[in-house]
């Protein structure tokens, strides 16, 4: 689509939105149970689409993250957007002007016209997710879904047309210029769930109106394995998390730090684990190939960079598979033991199913070698030691936690999910998706009669002001 277009799209939704005001709670719950009806009525096509975009991904996988992942989000926001949108009542100041009938109270507006960007790896749910956020909060969007997958982002489009006229909802295909351009339309706010480098021409571009952003991005995510956790369940949990999508998620544990002692029982465990998941891989449907060819040769030139540095390569794969000639990009789990900074796979996100295992003499240590890189979306901790486990949330700064699993609480729709600093900034999901897409409007109702305290704020001043402002410069 011309920019020009996209543009004059925009507008007519901007026009819309002020013609019919903000949409009542039965509207918005509407819009909602459409979003639901497309996700469970295009079920099998939504399969389809996805394994045709990655040559090969996990129905059930799709199943259970794009689809149930979306439907929950956005039946949470269809229960509980009627409670979210009354206003809420605050305190006056002074508290004097109350007692005389003065109200303050925050009240939540549609913020309009919301553009989101969403990325290849989840491309149906970081789509419908969002949304649930944003049409609780009275909003209207304008979709810009990934060029890596082109049969989802063409269904998407056709998905949304057969539901919403285009004043609503719309979905604009196309590649990077049309990307860029997107992120430069004056919308309300935007969404952009992706890489930090490109996060970063998203932000430049939206400054250009001064839209406000929500950046869900990624980062390398840690796992905290400690003395105290059962290495078969952790293992087991980590390498799930690891192995599904073939780890092109946002939030996959990017590397563990493992205490020295337990570094060879880890990486049996993982062994096992994974060979309960996937006795075989090659043609196994369960196990998703890498999205496309540059990000497949990008995770291996990480394996031979580390090898050739040094670092010991286990991969997790059957006896006797050979990888090498197959009809998709898959890639087996592979564990890097003991990798030093001046690799690869220790400088840039890996998104996919490679894990480096580096072990630590005392959590604290493990503790300063989180906080010496960048702050991730996720952190995970493994273990039953109270203390330590308080001692690493306390001392470590990410977007979130999930403590004795890795994932998990992206998942919680009473949580926020969001990043900080270089894993992004804004949250989303449940009550906070709604906050994040309103815009809380400040009222304040004056009391009716002009009492005195009232008029000793206006001139000519006299002993009232002058004894009031004396009481507020006590210490």
């Amino acid at each position: 689509m011309e920019t020009s277009a996209m543009h004059a799209l925009l507008a007519r939704q901007k026009a819309a939105q002020l013609a019919e005001g903000a949409p009542s709670a039965e509207t918005r719950i509407a819009r909602i149970e459409r979003c639901i009806g497309l996700l469970i009525d295009n079920r099998k096509a939504i399969e389809e689409a996805l394994n045709a975009d990655f040559g090969s991904r996990s129905r059930e996988a799709t199943a259970f993250t794009d689809i149930a992942g979306s439907i929950g989000p956005l039946k949470h926001a269809r229960d509980n957007l009627r409670r979210w949108m009354r206003p809420e009542k605050r305190k006056t100041t002074p508290a004097l002007l109350g007692l005389f009938g003065a109200k303050a109270e925050v009240r939540f507006q549609p913020k309009g016209v919301v553009g989101v960007i969403s990325p290849w790896n989840f491309p149906v749910n970081l789509t419908f997710a969002p949304l649930a956020g944003v049409l609780a909060a009275g909003n209207r969007a304008m979709i810009k879904p990934s060029e890596l997958t082109p049969a989802t982002s063409e269904l998407l489009k056709t998905m949304f047309a057969s539901a919403f006229p285009e004043e609503e909802i719309a979905v604009i295909t196309g590649g990077p210029d049309v990307g860029q351009a997107f992120a430069g339309l004056p919308f309300d706010h935007l969404i952009f769930t992706g890489g930090t480098a490109i996060a970063k021409h998203v932000m430049r571009a939206a400054s250009e109106n001064l839209v406000p952003v929500t950046l869900e991005l990624g980062g390398k995510s840690p796992v905290i394995l400690s003395k105290s956790a059962d290495l078969d369940v952790a293992a087991a949990r980590i390498m799930n998390g690891k192995t599904l999508n073939a780890g092109q998620i946002c939030l996959a544990p990017d590397y563990v730090l493992a205490p020295r002692e337990n570094m060879a029982g880890f990486v049996e465990a993982a062994r096992k684990s994974v060979a309960r998941m996937f006795p075989t891989i090659r043609d196994n449907p369960d196990y998703t190939a890498i999205v496309a060819q540059r990000h497949y040769d990008r995770i291996q030139d990480y394996v031979a960079d580390a090898r050739a540095k040094g670092a010991t390569v286990v991969e997790l794969k059957p006896d006797g598979e050979d990888l090498t000639q197959q009809e998709h990009r898959k890639i087996a789990p592979t564990l890097i033991l003991e990798p030093t900074d001046d690799m690869k796979v220790m400088q840039e996100e890996i998104f996919g199913p490679v894990l480096p295992v580096k072990s630590y003499v005392s959590v604290d240590d493990a503790i300063a070698y989180v906080n010496a890189k960048e702050r991730p979306l996720g952190l995970y901790y493994f273990g039953d030691d109270a203390a330590e486990r308080e001692k690493v949330l306390g001392a470590t700064t990410s977007g979130g936690v999930t403590v004795n699993d890795v994932v998990f609480h992206v998942a919680q729709e009473e949580l926020p999910f969001g990043g900080v600093g270089p894993s992004g900034m804004g949250s989303y999901h449940g009550r906070d998706g709604f906050l994040e897409f309103s815009h809380r409007k400040a009222v304040y109702t004056q009391i009716r009669k002009d009492i005195g305290p009232l008029k000793q704020l206006r001139p000519p001043f006299g002993p009232g002001i002058r004894k009031y402002l004396d009481s507020q410069m006590r210490g």
